[in-house]
């Protein structure tokens, strides 16, 4: 299995891939809406992690092998195949369809697992951490969805968390030392699937417009637009150059391995479940302008907002040490104003986050003006190695 160069970008096969990720994003949206209370909400969530660390692994993966070499492009497509079983039984998961999505989830995580271990025949530290952790961590976790899909109600939302927590907690436990990552690609990667996610924001204000297309609704549909454009500009604008350059200038081994890990694989999951979170309060909105959002997608719409804005602080913290205060104030404002958003009009609300956000991205782009400036124009030139 042929090893990727630090030249290469986010492949076709890749990109394939991640189409049947983009569905199941959207099956873990329309399981929130279906069921906008508490209860619906964290269980679309807990989904969407198990989902995501499923991608993740694959992230990994094609760092470590060409996805479009020989057998292993057969496999990819296997693993998509069991991806989208698994994303088509994200509605019901909770009812009919446990057992299925855990078996097909499960073929999906040991696809990856079986063709890390044969990828790592020249590197025994490879070999060992897939032996000795992530095949254990994952057994584990598929085993819970399978007790999970026998059960139900809190017995049942116990055995999903827990599968995930101790699926996530796997790099951590056995260590990162026996990882390879190409630090460029894997980076894109995380970012594309960001893109994905955002993109899912719009999707949601199309499924939301139910009613006639008046001008309430025109109205909300380009607030919804400005809101999905705040959250690029966030990330891609300057965010996503400096983080990729210092992952790439990072020691190879642990500690680049440790910074992938924290950044990417843990971090993006939040930024991820925020825009979710802001697309379920998205469709909501479309659904009725007129009326005020109830308080299951109040919080979703501004505390998605928030989430996605304090892992961006975390991020930040993780790699420069820094925190962004701006972003920081900015998302506790968001928290704050929740009370307030659940007595507006839906319309009203996203306006207001609207204009928070775009506030926050001129201040930014004003403040930080010369730094900014530096890193587009000239950091960016620059070659990822070094």
């Amino acid at each position: 299995m042929a090893v990727l160069r630090e030249e290469e970008r986010v492949t076709p096969l890749e990109l394939f891939f991640d189409l049947v990720f983009v569905l199941a994003i959207t099956q873990c949206t329309a399981l929130m809406a279906a069921d906008p209370s508490w209860q619906g909400m964290g269980r679309g969530l807990v989904v969407l992690g198990v989902l995501w660390w499923c991608w993740v692994g694959y992230a990994w993966l094609t760092s470590v092998v060409d996805p479009e070499e020989g057998l292993v492009r057969i496999a990819i497509f296997a693993s998509t195949a069991a991806l989208l079983v698994a994303a088509l039984c994200v509605p019901h998961v909770f009812n009919n369809t446990g057992l299925v999505f855990a078996v097909s989830y499960g073929i999906a995580r040991y696809m990856q697992v079986v063709l890390l271990y044969l990828a790592g025949r020249d590197s025994p530290n490879l070999r060992h951490s897939v032996v000795t952790g992530l095949s254990g961590s994952t057994a584990v976790a598929i085993a819970l969805l399978v007790v999970a899909s026998q059960l139900d109600g809190a017995a049942q939302g116990a055995c999903w968390v827990l599968a995930l927590a101790l699926d996530m907690a796997g790099p951590l436990f056995f260590g990162v030392e026996g990882w390879m990552l190409v630090p460029a690609h894997f980076a894109e990667r995380h970012g594309l699937i960001l893109l994905i996610a955002i993109g899912e924001s719009i999707v949601a204000i199309g499924a939301g417009a139910h009613a006639e297309v008046d001008a309430g609704v025109i109205t909300a549909a380009i607030l919804g637009v400005v809101v999905a454009a705040t959250l690029w500009w966030l990330y891609f604008d300057v965010v996503v150059i400096v983080a990729t350059r210092k992952l790439a200038r990072a020691p190879v081994g642990r500690v680049q391995n440790a910074m992938a890990r924290d950044s990417y694989s843990f971090l993006h999951l939040p930024l991820v479940a925020g825009v979710i979170l802001i697309a379920l309060g998205m469709k909501k909105t479309l659904g009725d302008v007129d009326h005020h959002l109830q308080t299951v997608p109040a919080v979703a719409l501004y505390g998605g907002a928030a989430l996605y804005l304090l892992a961006h602080v975390a991020f930040r913290y993780r790699n420069l040490r820094t925190i962004n205060k701006q972003r920081l104030v900015s998302a506790g404002l968001l928290l704050a104003l929740i009370p307030l958003v659940v007595e507006m009009r839906a319309l009203a609300s996203v306006a207001l986050l609207a204009a928070i956000l775009v506030l926050l991205i001129t201040y930014e782009a004003i403040r930080f003006a010369d730094a900014r400036d530096r890193i587009r124009h000239e950091l960016a030139r620059e070659p990822v190695a070094e």
